[in-house]
């Protein structure tokens, strides 16, 4: 018999739909925000711009400084036919695994406005697509193709955001200190900071950035009956030689984010490691070694997230954690209001 804590079913819960966050709190710092002190079992219920009040003295923060690309193009084949195409992440420098919707066949061209045009190179099991992009017949690098991306793109919101994105997403659903290209989902957590409080914290805090570049997967339901038996998305991840020294010090953390949390942890696994793929599960069973506190938005029912949550105060603390914030009206997703785990 599964302890219920490894069984899938035990991460549903019922969330009312006019709970999910389909727009950003305005200002930023105006979302609720839930405080759980695991020392105490002490829930309080403030707004994010108190969150500096709750920060123990000797802490340090770790943010995750990925930038989300317009990673969604709207195109036709050359029969007229319309296709959607969603990068999910570049395999090397020419390959991009993407999400297609439309049907495609083996070397189908897609084309694309300012002359960019898409060739499937691969058609994958599970339907996802493997294709290169190409500029006036030239085949374009990776990094190539991100300007085109930012001035014919679409920002990619996550499918329960049941709408089309718009201007405001373009700033919205990026951190104020996002850096690196290569996202296509946001580090949610991360969206809560203004350029304010994000300074305030620097000058009063000890930072450090590691960078995920988070891809589609993190959406991805667990479909298992158990949930050790689900194959785990990987992301590229980098860790400066600066966040190393705080990662491998005994300076408590707390981890902005569940994609800092999951870099951090698959580094602690894999010392040698400062870059390459993580795909690191956590969960109740499988705890984290060296993160202390987390900040972290409210997750979709039978997410890994919502188990990497798990991992820090279990599943029924959890799901009663989540009961509450349901009674509160808080607004779940990725725009939705924000939880700290102290």
């Amino acid at each position: 018999m599964k302890s219920k804590e490894l069984l899938t079913q035990s991460y549903d819960f019922t969330l009312p739909q006019e709970l999910i966050a389909t727009h950003p709190a305005s200002p930023r710092d105006s979302a609720k925000l839930l405080v759980y002190n695991r020392a105490d079992n002490s829930i309080t219920h403030t707004y994010f711009y108190e969150f500096e009040k709750f920060l123990p003295k000797d802490v340090a923060l770790v943010f995750n400084d990925t930038k989300v690309i317009k990673a969604r193009l709207y195109g036709k084949k050359s029969s007229g036919g319309k296709i959607e195409l969603l990068i999910n992440r570049p395999l090397d420098a020419l390959k991009v695994h993407v999400y297609i919707r439309g049907r495609v066949k083996l070397e189908q061209e897609i084309f694309f406005e300012q002359d960019l045009k898409a060739v499937v190179v691969e058609l994958l099991e599970d339907g996802t697509r493997i294709v290169e992009f190409y500029k006036n017949g030239v085949k374009l690098r990776f990094e190539d193709v991100l300007p085109i991306l930012d001035a014919i793109g679409h920002v990619p919101l996550p499918p329960y955001i049941a709408r089309e994105d718009n201007s405001e997403d373009e700033s919205e659903y990026q951190s104020v200190f996002a850096q690196k290209e290569g996202a296509v989902a946001a580090p949610t957590a991360s969206l809560h900071f203004t350029q304010e409080q994000h300074q305030r914290i620097m000058q009063n805090f000890k930072t450090a950035y590691v960078t995920l570049h988070v891809g589609s997967g993190t959406f991805k339901p667990v479909e298992s009956e158990v949930i050790t038996e689900h194959p785990m998305h990987s992301e590229y991840y980098e860790i400066p030689k600066e966040t190393k020294e705080l990662l491998d010090s005994t300076i408590p953390i707390l981890s902005v984010g569940t994609t800092s949390t999951r870099t951090i942890e698959y580094y602690v696994r894999h010392k040698e490691q400062l870059s390459g793929e993580a795909n690191l599960f956590l969960h109740p069973q499988n705890k984290p070694q060296r993160v202390n506190h987390l900040l972290t938005n409210f997750h979709l029912p039978k997410s890994t997230l919502l188990m990497l949550v798990a991992s820090f105060v279990g599943l029924e603390k959890t799901l009663e954690l989540y009961e509450e914030a349901i009674a509160k009206e808080y607004r779940f997703y990725s725009y939705g209001d924000a939880m700290l785990i102290l």
